[in-house]
């Protein structure tokens, strides 16, 4: 009767860190990009629990965790540059404005 209680122990002790485990390793790379403040941090965490579901991509989501985006990319830098151009001729009109 006791080798049933202590097999049955072991038997729920393996369940709690299988369940355990599972949910580290669907946590662990959102925790990580929200420890480097990652801005997609949201859909690395969707990645990594599907990835972990299906079996695909729960290590790119760990990749991606890592790789956080320069703040300065192209789009960025266009974006900035089309501003102040726009900022110039803003100045340009009220510098007009007040000659006139």
């Amino acid at each position: 009767m006791i080798l049933y209680i202590f097999a049955l122990f072991v038997i729920v002790l393996l369940v709690s860190f299988t369940i355990w485990l599972v949910v580290f390793l669907g946590n662990w790379p959102g925790d990580i990009a929200r420890k480097r403040n990652h801005p997609q941090v949201e859909a690395i965490t969707a990645l990594s629990w599907i990835g972990l579901i299906t079996g695909v991509g729960w290590f790119l989501a760990l990749i991606w965790a890592y790789y956080k985006p320069d703040e300065r990319d192209h789009v960025t830098g266009q974006l900035e540059a089309r501003i102040k151009t726009l900022e110039k001729q803003l100045e340009q009109w009220r510098m007009e404005g007040i000659e006139s």
